[in-house]
């Protein structure tokens, strides 16, 4: 199965950089413990094609090659330039390489802006030289690179094959980790690897740039511990995801990961779950565990999609069936419902006593006649119900476990496989517990392009993003995000006033610009003098009304008593502003206070809460989950990048673990979801239209069958004058 059709808007520049026809080595060294020795290694040893150029005053020769004492001695024309030299080298060295035309160099130093301050100004220095002569910098701090299909090993790695999956590595032992996986996999190779280091320059976008257009690369797979340009990132997700699959782990999920993730690249890492369900929604498969990152990535690479999450389970065994079935459970993945048709097939050809509900138990039909199971899996595979077919079992280990006679019935069986995966479009995904020993029938099956894993929990998490990916680019061409509306002059001007007067949007402000754009906000009256508290006595007083006080200098009412809920009557409504009055006041006696805001008690229904923050890697992020107290207790929220698109929208409702109360229980019917939805895109168009709009935070909105009220809005003004220029093209 190929890639579905696309295109990147322009081509990398990294393709001269990373597939270069000459490469400067520079610290070339006749010394086994020195990383210029390791280069040279591994440019000859692989057979490198291009020119070397070795760089060192002390030499003329190493490892058989004319050596040059410095670049600018240089008598070719080398694209690429590996630095091996210390950091405070550096500098002067990038400014030689751009005098020379080399296009690119790979610093391995470390020293930089990873160390602190001293660090960051020399990186500075080499930037700066860097851009006055054209040159781009992969680093520093990095582990190196390699090309596999252009025989480009600059890490000198043993046993590492020429394959289709492209590496990005923030960290150079998780390469090797990988790399040793693989060489164990013994059918898994690599395209490309990076390892971009601080990325002073060349960020993780870049790169997946490259991997997106490289032709020898399937699948992108992306070790992340911090990103410069998340928003950029996305951007370039959301155009190779729809050519092939991208892989992501990101390291930092606790608050001890991102402090560690700090400190060893000088990168920023955000929130974990927020930057996991943006990748999501850019087509990023992401992954939860180590371990999971190259099966994943050589099942999305082999396989690419499967069209939908309803899976078709086929064991010689009850128990691993179960846990099979308890793990796509887990993983969001659906038992398909087998029609009576395939149902009844399957009973033609395996014992009485095997169950033909899914998951499908042979019960001992494949004992003598192990082949049976291909046969099994091709009848649920025609089965319209059924988008992937998952063997679980000892298929492999039939003639090691009962009889060696039983082989060539094995190999039958893996042939009528293999025929089957090319005839069918949908993913066949193996779980043998004999494929650590690597019996032939198994053997076949990798070598002909099927995954097969050594675990129940590695082969789910393969259906699932398998799945997750087809969902995806089913949906991918109704993506289109909605576009901001049109910016009202007297509310910019409301926005630079408060910045004027270095507050925030008072409530009945923030309730004012979601109005004016058709967000359903109650009724409500400002009252600042006796007078008008009689108006709104008059308007409002047969209704239960919340009263809230209005202060620049209170922002938590409840906690200053400036809040009043279920006021009834007249005279309780003087009651209330002047109890209201009394206790903030003696809360905060400097407090400015602009009046008590008056409005009608909402209806019953469910809280939730809609909130935006401008996250300094992401940009624009709205947020949304249960309101009230529930947000800070369950933190069950969903993420998704400004501004959205109906589709992400839907995503975020059916996203979060409570949806089912939203859906309506115990009686209760279920809410508004339409009016929901609506209120997300509103929220996302008006945030994208106002960039001086800092964090906005509805909490809570109340929403029932009858749609929804904002029952309080804060929004949070930026107090940085750069504000409007800073967002314009984020």
């Amino acid at each position: 199965m190929n890639p579905i059709e696309g295109h990147l808007p322009t081509r990398s520049p990294l393709h001269d950089i990373l597939a270069p026809t000459g490469i400067a080595v520079i610290g070339a060294s006749a010394d086994p413990t020195k990383r210029g020795y390791k280069a040279m290694v591994g440019l000859i040893k692989d057979g490198y094609r291009g020119d070397i150029y070795p760089v060192n005053p002390k030499a003329d020769m190493i490892l058989g090659i004319k050596t040059w004492p410095s670049v600018t001695a240089i008598p070719g024309n080398p694209e690429l330039a590996l630095i091996c030299t210390p950091a405070a080298t550096v500098p002067d060295l990038i400014a030689e390489c751009g005098r020379r035309g080399i296009k690119g160099a790979v610093i391995l130093a470390s020293g930089f802006a990873e160390i602190g301050v001293e660090g960051a100004d020399l990186e500075r220095q080499m930037m700066a030289k860097a851009e006055a002569h054209g040159v781009r910098i992969i680093g520093p701090n990095t582990s190196g690179i390699f090309n596999l299909h252009h025989r480009i090993n600059l890490l000198a790695l043993d046993s590492v094959k020429p394959g289709d999956v492209g590496i990005i590595s923030q960290s150079g032992n998780m390469l090797l980790s990988l790399a040793l996986e693989a060489q164990h996999n013994g059918q898994v190779g690599f395209s490309t690897y990076v390892g971009p280091g601080n990325q002073s320059d060349i960020g993780f976008n870049d790169y997946l740039r490259y991997l997106g257009e490289d032709e020898h690369t399937r699948v992108a797979t992306l070790y992340v511990e911090g990103f410069r340009d998340g928003r950029k990132f996305l951007e370039v997700a959301r155009d190779v995801t729809a050519m092939k699959p991208v892989v992501v782990y990101k390291s930092g999920s606790t608050e001890q990961g991102q402090k560690a993730a700090s400190s060893h690249t000088g990168a920023l890492a955000g929130s974990y779950a927020m930057t996991v369900d943006l990748l999501r929604q850019s087509g990023v498969s992401v992954v939860q565990y180590s371990d999971e990152i190259l099966p994943v990535a050589e099942g999305l690479g082999l396989l690419q999609k499967s069209r939908g999450k309803r899976v078709a389970v086929i064991s010689d065994g009850g128990g691993q069936a179960t846990i099979a079935s308890d793990r796509l459970a887990e993983a969001g993945l659906e038992l398909a419902e087998l029609s009576e048709a395939t149902r009844q097939k399957l009973r033609e050809v395996l014992f009485p006593q095997a169950s033909t509900v899914n998951p499908v138990d042979v019960a001992g039909s494949t004992d003598a006649n192990p082949s049976l199971l291909a046969t099994c899996m091709e009848i649920v595979a025609a089965d319209e119900t059924v988008d992937s077919v998952f063997l679980v079992g000892m298929f492999g280990g039939y003639s090691t476990r009962f009889a060696e006679s039983l082989l060539g019935d094995e190999m039958r069986g893996a042939e009528a496989m293999v025929d089957l995966s090319n005839a069918t479009d949908k993913p066949l995904v193996i779980y043998s517990l004999y494929t650590p020993i690597k019996p032939p029938a198994l053997r076949r099956l990798h070598e002909a392009g099927l995954p097969v894993y050594a675990s129940i929990e590695q082969s789910v998490r393969v259906l699932a993003a398998l799945g997750e990916r087809g969902q995806y680019l089913a949906q991918y061409h109704s993506h289109v995000r909605e576009t901001p509306v049109d910016a009202r002059p007297e509310l910019t001007a409301m926005f630079q006033r408060a910045r004027a007067e270095g507050r925030d949007l008072l409530e009945f402000e923030s309730k004012q610009l979601l109005r004016h754009h058709g967000v359903q906000v109650p009724v409500e009256r400002v009252v600042r003098n006796e007078a008008e508290l009689a108006e709104a006595v008059a308007a409002l007083g047969d209704t239960s009304l919340a009263m809230k006080v209005v202060s620049k200098d209170i922002l938590h009412k409840s906690d200053a008593g400036g809040v009043k809920l279920n006021v009834v009557g007249e005279a309780a409504i003087y009651d209330a502003r002047e109890a209201i009055l009394d206790a903030c006041m003696a809360y905060d006696a400097n407090a400015e206070i602009e009046g008590v805001l008056v409005t009608p008690m909402a209806k019953k229904g469910v809280e939730v809460i809609v909130g935006v923050i401008r996250d300094p890697i992401f940009g624009p992020v709205l947020m949304f989950g249960l309101g009230g107290i529930f947000v800070e207790i369950l933190e069950d929220v969903a993420f998704r990048a400004i501004p959205l698109s109906r589709h992400d929208a839907l995503s975020m409702v059916d996203q979060i673990k409570a949806k089912r109360i939203l859906e309506g229980v115990r009686g209760e019917p279920p809410v508004d979801k339409e009016a929901l939805v609506d209120l997300l895109l509103k929220v996302s168009s008006i945030v994208a239209a106002y960039p001086d709009l800092k964090e906005l935070d509805l909490n809570p909105v109340i929403v029932n069958a009858d749609g929804y009220a904002v029952v309080d809005a804060r929004v949070i003004v930026d107090r940085d004058s750069n504000a409007t220029d800073k967002d314009a093209h984020a």
